[in-house]
């Protein structure tokens, strides 16, 4: 339908009335609509524990079998290891994996190890393909970063300073408040959120032993059995304890945070690491103590024997200040204030970079690395990257997925240069969930490479990423840290959120509607922007337009819209606002309204809402009412909206209803 213009007249400080279109007819009356919500899919109970299983939780609609820890390390078979899955299935991105995991304070190198599921490494992955996983993994941080968090509500995730995801899927979190006070949520393997007990929660619970300390740094392990470090410098440790990972001289699981002090007294713990099922630390005075699994001589103490409390490695490091240290599967590393680079421990896929593939049971220096000076090591799943002071990255170890960065899938036992554009990369990042790297240039920009959901990027590949830690939120499998993360409070308003804030404000606004006797007030400038109507019928003299053709929560959901790019409105109100969107040629508010219709669609209005839709020229409401009435054809035509149908309506209806064959016997 063509509408005449709108004839307005303006006069300054006067209240004016705005006739957009000339009507014989009244305002339409609301329409009777039926509201409702589908209600919310079936939950089981499924906290008893399977037989062999360490683990407890809930799954949607029906029960899912519980993954259970394995009674051994996995033995390494070139990078894969068998797959977990999650027990929080309807978690978007909860996806599966079992490992191991580490997380530092802000600017620590650290760990996470995880076994991934054997399977062939897949084939490289389109620009374009990469690009569009990119761009949805942003529109994915709008609604939590970290899918466990989705069990928090908004109140507790304005109150988290610090955090760790962890777990075989992702499925555990601990965090600390403003408050200093500690939570931990989630699966509880092997007693791993150090509540006293193994069972799941979906509900935060306060660790009382641990509120009051703060948290400096924070490992875990695939068991998993964690390792805290407060700034006190005191170590604690809880969760699975086969292998005396957890460093109390026991193999007995740990339900609660215990401090470790053995061979530890008077020594304050600056930085903490988790292999597999093994454990190492680092002192202020730059001595690494190591403790736990030594199938590999991970704890580098000459031998293959498990190590049931923290002792010091000595070996090549017994003169060394040592100033950062990482774990991978089942080696270790550690970085000396000279820049060199030792490690031990496994090396199957050449991820010591000593150039061989044997086990290393002691310290042994990186010789390759002779003259450049290293200031951070990270450690993946089976490979390894070092970070210069000098601003470049060094990588070797498994490159099945192409985590190297080396555009090739070739594995690397020397160190080997990675390329990230021409910028001083200031930040490295490994992740043992996924054979991930990631990197950030001075310049503020982050890369990744490596396996990402799947799809093997073997170059240094540009994200639209602000942090590396939105590479591994976004793309890691499961979704875990590499990190300890640091939230810092931000009251910073965006544009979109300075503008909805602005809505409706007297102090601010330039121009008020009268509708209905109420007043809206807005700002001539953002309606100009927004809206072509405006710009074409706004004077810079207008102080109160009075609007008569529409309701009052009519023409106020339709300039919030224009603030907030949303509506919020009854489905019996949006009748009217489909009739304003029209006569203003709003297409995408249309649209809008068209979706708040169907949602309030029933027997009784079915008719009066298929006449607006035709009335309205909107042809995909049109036929979803059509059908709506044909699917009820019975009920809908002994309404009182069908006896009172307008006569060319009721026709093409009934035309139109015989061509689908609604009247079949």
């Amino acid at each position: 339908m063509n509408f005449p213009k709108a004839a307005m007249s303006s006069q300054r400080a006067r209240p004016r009335e705005c006739s957009c279109l000339s009507r014989s007819s009244p305002r339409q009356p609301a329409l009777p609509l039926c509201r409702g919500a589908l209600p919310p899919p079936g939950w089981e109970d499924s906290s008893r524990r399977s037989p062999g299983s360490c683990c407890s939780g809930w799954t949607p609609g029906r029960r899912q079998p519980l993954p259970s820890p394995s009674p051994l390390p996995p033995r390494l078979r070139g990078e894969e290891a068998p797959e977990r899955s999650s027990i929080f299935p309807w978690l978007p991105g909860a996806g599966g994996g079992a490992g191991a995991a580490a997380a530092c304070g802000e600017g620590r190198g650290t760990q996470i190890q995880i076994h991934m599921e054997d399977e062939p490494p897949p084939q490289g992955v389109s620009a374009k393909a990469l690009e569009a996983t990119l761009l949805s993994a942003l529109k994915m941080l709008d609604v939590g970063k970290w899918p466990i968090f989705s069990l928090c509500s908004p109140e507790e995730l304005k109150l988290i300073r610090q955090a760790c995801v962890f777990g075989s899927a992702g499925n555990e979190v601990l965090y600390a408040t403003e408050n200093d006070e500690v939570f931990v949520l989630g699966m509880n393997c092997s007693g791993c959120l150090g509540t006293g007990d193994m069972q799941s929660t979906i509900e935060p619970r306060r660790l009382d032993s641990l509120c009051g300390k703060k948290i400096a740094c924070l490992s875990y392990g695939s068991g998993p059995h964690v390792v805290l470090a407060t700034e006190e410098g005191e170590v604690y440790t809880w969760g699975h304890n086969a292998y005396s990972q957890l460093g109390n001289g026991t193999t007995n699981h740990g339900f609660i945070p215990c401090q470790v002090s053995t061979n530890l007294v008077n020594k304050k713990v600056i930085e903490v690491a988790c292999g597999s099922h093994h454990s190492m630390v680092l002192t202020s005075d730059g001595e690494v103590y190591t403790w736990g699994y030594n199938n590999s001589g991970q704890v580098g103490s000459g031998s293959t024997a498990n190590q049931p409390i923290p002792r010091r490695v000595t070996s090549c490091l017994q003169n060394k200040i040592v100033v950062n240290i990482a774990c991978g599967q089942m080696c270790s590393m550690a970085v000396v204030e000279n820049g060199e680079v030792y490690v031990w421990g496994y090396n199957g896929n050449g991820q010591l970079g000593l150039g061989s593939s044997g086990n290393q049971p002691t310290p042994c220096r990186i010789a390759a690395l002779q003259g450049i000076r290293v200031q951070r090591v990270a450690c993946g799943y089976a490979h390894t990257l070092v970070l210069t002071d000098e601003g470049q990255i060094y990588a070797w170890g498994a490159n099945s997925y192409g985590q190297l960065g080396t555009g090739n899938k070739s594995n690397q036992s020397y160190p080997t240069t990675v390329i990230v554009d021409k910028d001083r990369v200031i930040e490295i990042a490994a992740c043992h969930s996924a054979h991930t790297s990631a990197a950030k240039t001075q310049s503020g920009q982050v890369y990744m490479w490596g396996q990402c959901r799947g799809q093997s990027v073997t170059f240094p590949h540009l994200t639209h990423f602000a942090c590396t830690d939105d590479v591994f939120a976004c793309f890691a499998t499961p979704a875990v840290m590499w990190r300890l993360l640091s939230v810092e409070p931000d009251d910073h308003l965006t544009v979109a959120q300075s503008l909805k804030k602005e809505f409706d404000n007297p102090e601010t606004a330039d121009l008020k509607f009268l509708v209905d006797g109420k007043y809206i007030h807005v700002h001539k400038v953002l309606l100009k922007i927004r809206c072509e109507h405006f710009r074409s019928i706004l004077n810079n003299d207008d102080e109160i337009i009075e609007m008569s053709e529409f309701s009052y929560p009519v023409y106020r959901a339709f300039l919030e819209y224009l603030y907030t790019d949303n509506i919020r409105l009854p489905p019996e109100d949006a009748i009217g606002l489909l009739d304003l969107a029209t006569l203003y040629r709003e297409n995408r508010l249309k649209k809008l309204c068209q979706q708040t219709i169907k949602q309030g669609i029933c027997e009784e209005n079915a008719i009066a809402l298929l006449s607006a839709a035709v009335k309205y020229e909107a042809q995909d409401l049109e036929e979803f009412c059509f059908r709506f009435c044909i699917n009820h054809l019975t009920v809908v035509t002994q309404t009182q909206g069908f006896a009172e149908m307008d006569h060319d309506l009721l026709k093409n209806f009934i035309s139109k209803a015989s061509r689908v064959g609604a009247f079949r016997n």
